[in-house]
């Protein structure tokens, strides 16, 4: 059966949630709320009844914050998640899962670290360096639920990896940490192409194998 999945955000008076149109909605007064962190709990709630998705902004992203539903639901969609977690199959069924995700991370990092090293392209002479690099922009970025753009599906891996790169000398090798940017719409996009642009020059030194200046800032951020 079909329930009626609504979309809200939170109003401006604590309690008070608007529609996707603009009209002020309260929840009725034998529901609850349902924080966001459970999938499992969440999927359940919403295969028992109608359910008002909590939706925010955050950077570029749409968050959802959590659910409200009939408390009954919720109250029995957490009991019974919890007398399923509680039997030995499913602990079993868990153990099977983590070492299953554990081997695909791996395998992933393996696989970004190549994309990362073969980006870099370093001469020979700097082989060394391009391995100590993309192990460092590796660890940062593909940490599972990091939020970079390593962990993106929608964009073919080597360019995950560039971007990565760029990404990583943009905030080690440049001062874009601690400069002003101005809240001018495309302001931070334009600064963001500049700096890029540095980062390739700084890049091509290794990539031609040339003689690398004690003040360049990316053999201060390996060293």
């Amino acid at each position: 059966m079909a329930y009626d999945h609504q979309i809200v955000r939170p109003g401006r008076v604590e309690g008070r949630l608007l529609s996707e149109s603009g009209e002020e909605r309260i929840p009725p007064l034998d529901w609850g709320f349902l924080p966001a962190g459970d999938a499992a709990i969440t999927r359940s709630v919403k295969a028992k009844g109608p359910v008002w998705v909590v939706q925010v902004p955050r950077g570029r992203r749409i968050i959802s914050k959590g659910i409200w539903a009939r408390q009954a639901d919720i109250l029995a969609s957490r009991k019974q998640i919890q007398d399923r977690r509680s039997t030995p199959e499913y602990a079993r069924q868990r153990v099977r899962d983590l070492s299953l995700r554990e081997a695909k991370q791996l395998a992933y990092v393996d696989a970004f670290l190549a994309q990362v090293i073969r980006f870099l392209d370093f001469h020979p002479r700097y082989q060394q360096h391009a391995r100590v690099l993309g192990e460092k922009i590796t660890a940062h970025a593909t940490p599972v639920n990091s939020g970079t753009v390593a962990r993106t599906r929608l964009i073919p891996i080597e360019n995950r990896a560039r971007a990565a790169v760029i990404a990583w000398m943009r905030h080690r090798t440049t001062a874009y940490e601690s400069m002003p940017i101005p809240r001018i719409k495309g302001k931070r996009r334009e600064i963001r192409r500049a700096l890029a642009i540095k980062s390739v020059e700084i890049l091509a030194a290794y990539r031609q194998g040339r003689e690398i200046a004690q003040t360049c800032p990316l053999k201060k951020a390996l060293g």
